[in-house]
């Protein structure tokens, strides 16, 4: 197979000249081709325990589609894992405002650290957790409101014995009863099997009243149903209490008595549920972090990370392998292009801990991949192929742009960036002009003529730049393959591991970054 792609280029100039078989090699040698990986059918349902599958929000109510899609699947693998190793305690690595970490902690009852390097991520989830509290507040507004409409409807639709006896009673179940029923079900949820919670409504002396109160209790239970469903996810300071200032008209003593009964079981399910909530944290990780120094109830746990940024994903390999208490990882990687690489540089940095690689095979073999690959391998080839075309224009500005910096100031690097520049451009002159006071450079020796003329003798290049960069979109699945194929070969090295493997969690049209590193310990481990 190698002998028949090298035919791909020129065997004197080594340029290419057979774009289709170039375009099939990098195919071939695509993880989707190669199969290294594990369906993630195959994973959950070795993982699969007695546990029922949790009901409760969508998370996209609260998250656009692609993060939607990635919250809920991952959340639904990393409780699978956290419940066939047995353990309550997960660390978000890199968790950003907490989209992962609070889904985690609301749906599935897991007591979850979001750790991130950036204070305004750290109180962006915050934020969302009061979000998250309002949501509640206007759901169980709602809900009582359809309570009031369902038990009307209900009571116009049958026959009754006495019109005014029967006014009677609507009023005190819309009054009373839809909101005893309501924190009857809820506490019945939230509150151990142990503790008694037999509060039933008082009982009423006709028959007719007796129907009508079950017939209303059945709409009741079935929006119980709707409600409970976002009560059972949220965090326990997140609800608020059920009181009697809830309730518009009288009440009878042994009606109040029951909802103070009810609201103090209710702070005692309260207190004993606070330990599963999300505790966002603000640190920077290494490969040498102490995850004690910085939780101080460290337990067996696991760590996770979703797109977690250049070095940050080999770092939470190497925390993985080294702590005892780490009992499984899952970790999905992104921003390629930020890793470090040991053989990239001719500086030799003994103390220093690379990105890439990581598995001995490779830097036994000095294997470097540089960063055009790495930047290569960030591209999205599905979304391409669905017809998400590359943004050719705004590539084209920023090549024209470089020539401009090189040849006009001398400039051939910097650490400044000119960022998403080109959306808020009016015009390639305009583009060049914000460009250039982004990279601090004097643009007044610059005329509009000038720049214009740049663009005028590039211009009918543009559609090279276009099949340059698509020929880099087509081969990125392999460089992917590469760094990706490192990180496992790393877990394979390592002599605790139980399993290690390959998993495509995402929809790569919706999220390109769509691999996950997962590996489990030996249960022995400790």
């Amino acid at each position: 197979d190698d002998d028949i792609f090298s035919s791909a280029f020129c065997e004197n100039s080594e340029k290419l000249i057979n774009v289709h078989l170039f375009a099939l090699a990098a195919k071939y040698y695509s993880l989707s081709s190669l199969g290294v990986c594990t369906p993630l059918e195959d994973v959950l349902e070795a993982l699969k325990g007695d546990s029922e599958g949790a009901t409760g929000i969508k998370p996209d109510e609260f998250m656009n589609n692609k993060k939607s899609h990635e919250v809920q699947v991952m959340s639904e693998l990393v409780n699978s894992i956290a419940n066939y190793c047995g353990i309550k305690q997960v660390i978000d690595i890199g968790s950003g405002k907490g989209y992962l970490s609070s889904f985690l902690s609301m749906q599935y009852n897991l007591k979850v650290y979001g750790i991130d390097s950036s204070s305004s991520n750290t109180n962006g989830a915050h934020e969302r957790n009061k979000k998250l509290k309002k949501h509640w507040r206007a759901y169980q507004s709602r809900g009582r409101e359809n309570l009031k409409s369902q038990s009307l409807e209900k009571t116009n639709d049958r026959p009754v014995k006495s019109e005014i006896n029967c006014k009677t009673i609507n009023e005190e179940l819309l009054n009373t009863s839809s909101l005893q029923n309501q924190d009857q079900v809820i506490i019945q949820d939230l509150v151990p099997s142990y503790v008694s919670t037999e509060m039933a409504i008082p009982e009423t002396n006709t028959e007719t009243e007796a129907d009508l109160v079950t017939g209303t209790q059945s709409h009741e239970t079935k929006l119980s149903e709707e409600v409970l469903a976002v009560l059972n996810v949220l965090p326990a300071d997140a609800v608020e209490d059920f009181s009697s200032s809830h309730c518009n008209c009288r009440e009878l003593c042994e009606e109040e008595k029951v909802l103070k009964k009810m609201t103090s079981l209710k702070t005692k399910a309260r207190k004993s549920s606070e330990s599963n909530l999300y505790f966002p944290l603000t640190s920077c990780i290494t490969a040498e972090t102490e995850l004690s120094d910085i939780i101080t109830d460290l337990e067996d746990c696991m760590l996770v990370g979703l797109h977690t940024c250049g070095d940050l994903a080999a770092n939470t390999l190497r925390i993985f392998t080294a702590k005892p208490e780490i009992k499984a990882v899952c970790s999905v990687g992104c921003c390629y292009h930020l890793l470090s690489e040991q053989f990239e540089s001719q500086e030799e940095c003994h103390d220093q801990v690379w990105g890439f690689p990581m598995c001995q095979y490779l830097k036994d073999k000095g294997w470097c991949c540089g960063r055009n690959a790495r930047m290569s391998a960030c591209l999205a080839l599905e979304r391409v192929a669905v017809g998400q075309m590359l943004p050719t224009e705004s590539l084209f500005y920023r090549a024209v742009l470089q020539v401009i910096i090189e040849e006009i100031y001398g400039v051939t690097k910097s650490d400044r960036h000119v960022g998403k520049t080109f959306s808020k451009s009016s015009s390639f002159i305009d583009y060049v002009r914000r460009s250039l006071k982004k990279l601090e450079l004097d643009d007044s020796k610059l005329p509009d003529s000038c720049i214009m003329d740049y663009y005028e003798k590039y211009k009918y290049r543009m559609n090279e730049l276009e099949a340059f960069n698509m020929l880099k979109v087509v081969l990125a699945p392999c460089i992917e393959v590469l760094i990706l194929l490192d990180r496992l070969c790393y877990l394979k090295e390592q002599e605790n591991i139980a399993w290690s493997g390959l998993v495509k969690l995402f929809d790569p049209v919706k999220s390109p970054r769509c691999y996950a590193v997962i590996a489990l310990k030996n249960q022995s481990c400790s």
